[in-house]
């Protein structure tokens, strides 16, 4: 149990300046009408465990940004399963039993992508194999894609994709970013594709030629300019593109949920108007 004394939030991260989750925590709370602060600090990875075991009573919780993510689920007591499966925490919350850990940016993810009209993904294709691809893998299988294609700039370095496909009865493949493209045409068979490269990757013709899917949906999980030259060429070409501003929305309503009562699967009193207003502090930014 969290005393009634705990009101610090914080995000923390190395680099953290950026970070839009002050503007979305203290909306839901204004609302909640709670007392409580959010505030952002940049802490190193080398940094986390001194910062971490400084943290008094009044600590409520903390969310993570990178390069966090791993060190923190190394230090909670209890993951989530999101957590336990991509190794990856965004959430700390302590208690009476330990902390707790969760990745709610898996959740996130599928809510945003269920916000463009898609409840379940026949299967889709995940470019990059870096630490938001195996959110994204894991994404897919909750919206009960049996097939997932990762494009990697360097297929090998996929291995652990792959690998947790298997464990979750996926049928998981990794090829070059350029490979020819398997599935059929989005116009007959809507296809899903979740980037999880550089925002500013500058991609040759080849690799465009191969990974944009004329009439699917591309959400590009990134939050800086936009769109980026993958989205524009992906609109270019008739599709849909999302920024991973929608992800980032309600990765947060589900932090919120967890700070609030220890249950990210309970929704928030009148949480429709909560998420609208957290938007509105999102767009406004």
């Amino acid at each position: 149990m969290l005393s009634a004394d705990a009101t610090r939030l914080a995000v923390w991260g190395d680099p953290i300046a950026h970070s839009r989750s002050p503007q979305l925590h203290t909306a839901a709370y204004a609302l909640l009408g709670l007392p409580w602060t959010y505030e952002r600090r940049r802490v190193s990875e080398t940094q986390f465990g001194a910062a971490l075991a400084d943290t008094t009573e009044t600590w409520r919780g903390l969310s993570l940004t990178m390069p966090l993510k791993h060190v923190a689920a190394k230090a909670a007591t209890v993951l989530d399963r999101a957590a336990q499966l991509s190794g990856a925490v965004n959430t700390l919350v302590p208690g009476d039993a330990g902390i707790r850990g969760f990745n709610t940016d898996v959740a996130g993810l599928v809510a945003a992508i269920r916000e463009q009209g898609i409840e379940r993904a026949v299967h889709g294709t995940v470019l990059g194999a870096g630490a938001t691809a195996t959110s994204a893998l894991l994404a897919l299988e909750a919206l009960g894609a049996r097939e997932v294609e990762i494009r990697a700039r360097r297929p090998d370095a996929a291995g652990h994709l792959v690998a947790l496909g298997a464990s979750l009865d996926l049928h998981v493949t990794a090829v070059p970013l350029d490979a020819p493209r398997t599935h059929p045409d989005a116009r007959t068979d809507p296809a899903l594709t979740i980037a999880t490269l550089p925002g500013d990757a500058e991609l040759p013709a080849s690799v465009l030629d191969a990974v944009v899917v004329p009439g699917g949906l591309l959400v590009d999980v990134v939050y800086g300019s936009w769109p980026t030259p993958l989205a524009a060429a992906w609109e270019g070409a008739g599709g849909q593109a999302v920024s991973g501003l929608p992800m980032l929305l309600h990765q947060a309503v589900r932090q919120v949920r967890i700070f609030t009562t220890g249950d990210v699967d309970e929704p928030l009193p009148s949480e429709s108007v909560i998420v609208a207003s957290m938007r509105r502090a999102l767009m406004e930014d």
